[in-house]
């Protein structure tokens, strides 16, 4: 799994020109799944993404996680995520998860962060949606369960 985490000072989604998730300040994260992912990636890259410790603290040093700000996530699923753009200039999504398995280990991510006590909002799996955040720093950050 991977997953790419932006600090933000809002952040939301929509489908279908609907609104179906939002949040003040905390954690957009993207979330791709690829093949041979399990549950245990899933709760590594969400115990990883709820202890980074990017969030200042008053000397202006990040130093402080989303839960220690009492921040929240907003966590859109993302196949495009492993997209290879080697060859060509389409990108090829060989890499990336069949719908099911992918939809299995993308809640139980969102599950990983809830049961951490951080409010969750979320997209609609496998819609076309409209993502919209205020980067704060700008800070964003890779990380990938298998790296």
């Amino acid at each position: 799994m991977k997953i790419v985490i932006q600090r933000c000072k809002s952040a939301s989604v929509e489908v279908e020109g609907e609104a179906v998730g939002s949040i003040g300040h905390g954690l957009m994260i993207l979330v791709g799944v690829t093949e041979g992912d399990t549950e245990k990636d899933a709760r590594y890259l969400a115990d990883k993404a709820a202890g980074l410790r990017i969030f200042e603290d008053e000397a202006g040093k990040m130093n402080h996680s989303v839960e220690d700000v009492g921040g929240s996530v907003l966590s859109v699923s993302q196949f495009t995520l492993y997209g290879d753009c080697r060859k060509g200039r389409r990108p090829n999504f060989m890499a990336a998860a069949r719908p099911e398995p992918a939809l299995a280990l993308y809640e139980a991510f969102n599950e990983a962060l809830r049961a951490r006590g951080l409010t969750v909002e979320t997209g609609v799996f496998g819609a076309m949606m409209d993502v919209s955040l205020s980067n704060w720093g700008p800070v964003t950050l890779i990380v990938d369960s298998k790296e």
